[in-house]
């Protein structure tokens, strides 16, 4: 009838309709990153207009950090109040969101190209990055200390750097991953790499780059300090 007031949408509609976008997001920032991909683009892709989608969002920025927020939500969403675990359950998580990354290669481009870009000045996404990778390498520093405190021993020197390593090297093969997938195995690189650095703190043992002296060939001697 005319002049009725049009009914507005339920929350279910809204909510698919945010969800629409946000895959769209995932797909075009992955693809030309932050700057390059335009809001326009995101909104001919869910057949919406520029102005729909700042309806949903408000910025451009806005977005961003919710893709953000979408993206490292999805990591947890089958884990019990929706938590990243503690202790050996916490290295068994990763691994076994490396497994689900090989399946997901939009959401894992997406992570890599904007977390590469928040490096540069002004990056909308830097303060996120730099909080994620602050709180992560808490997390798995923390879960060092409780299997350490589990097994009876102290926690060694080396949890900082095995920490920051873990995550280094599971976005490091996600890139490899993503330049070259039929040469780079995601899933089972990235359980190797972080079984052996769980390895090295709870069971060290000499390093085979150890000279005969007992220095890293790259170092030199203590006498020569």
């Amino acid at each position: 009838m005319a002049g009725q007031r049009r009914q507005p949408r339920s929350r279910p509609e809204t909510l698919a309709k945010r969800r629409d976008i946000l895959d769209a997001a995932v797909e075009i920032f992955g693809s030309k990153g932050f700057t390059g991909g335009t809001l326009q683009e995101i909104a001919d892709q869910v057949g919406m207009t520029h102005a729909g989608i700042l309806h949903h969002f408000g910025s451009k920025h806005e977005l961003l950090l919710e893709v953000l927020q979408h993206r490292d939500e999805t990591d947890v969403a089958d884990l019990d109040e929706q938590h990243i675990p503690d202790g050996l359950p916490l290295f068994r998580h990763l691994v076994r969101t490396a497994f689900v990354n090989a399946h997901r290669a939009g959401i894992v481009q997406a992570y890599v190209v904007l977390s590469a870009e928040s490096v540069t000045d002004d990056h909308p996404g830097r303060d996120f990055f730099e909080k994620r990778y602050q709180t992560l390498r808490a997390e798995v520093a923390h879960a060092f200390a409780v299997v350490c405190a589990e097994r009876g021993i102290t926690a060694p020197d080396t949890v900082g750097f095995a920490s920051t390593s873990i995550l280094a090297v599971m976005d490091g093969l996600q890139v490899q991953w993503l330049l070259d997938p039929d040469a780079v195995d995601l899933a089972h690189a990235s359980e190797f790499a972080i079984e052996a650095i769980v390895s090295a703190v709870l069971s060290p043992s000499p390093s085979p780059l150890a000279d005969d002296a007992g220095e890293h060939a790259d170092q030199p001697s203590r006498s020569t300090v």
